[in-house]
């Protein structure tokens, strides 16, 4: 790999040029693109970019379709992950998802759903996080 397309693969760059898009999208979408960067850890595994995420050089976008259709048989997840992503697919796109699937999240991944989805109802008030 040259210095190049270690620039290009880097994962500040990936976040920022993932932000951008988000931004020229629906709520859903942006609310979904902000969870999977503030988990980091699905998004930082190249079997994962290699299905949702689209680098044409010139823009960076997410494959929402492509990567739901492919995930359950081409990724080998554990129940938390699984669960995760289940449930930003669900927040990018409508889609029904057992909402059990939370006890699977861990407090971390429960705490980046619970802020996409008010991000998704349009609130940017509710505080999500430890209580004092």
């Amino acid at each position: 790999m040259d210095a190049d397309s270690d620039t290009m693969t880097s994962p500040e760059l990936l976040t920022d040029r993932l932000t951008a898009w988000a931004r020229t999208r629906d709520t859903g979408e942006r609310a979904a693109v902000a969870a999977l960067i503030q988990e980091g850890d699905i998004l930082a595994r190249e079997d994962v970019r290699d299905l949702l995420v689209v680098d044409t050089g010139k823009r960076t976008s997410l494959d929402w379709p492509r990567f739901e259709a492919q995930y359950k048989a081409a990724l080998v997840l554990d129940t938390g992950e699984r669960a995760f992503i289940d449930l930003v697919v669900a927040i990018a796109f409508p889609r029904l998802v057992p909402l059990w699937q939370v006890e699977n999240l861990g407090e971390r991944r429960l705490a980046i759903v619970l802020r996409a989805l008010a991000s998704l109802a349009g609130s940017d008030t509710i505080a999500v996080g430890v209580r004092t």
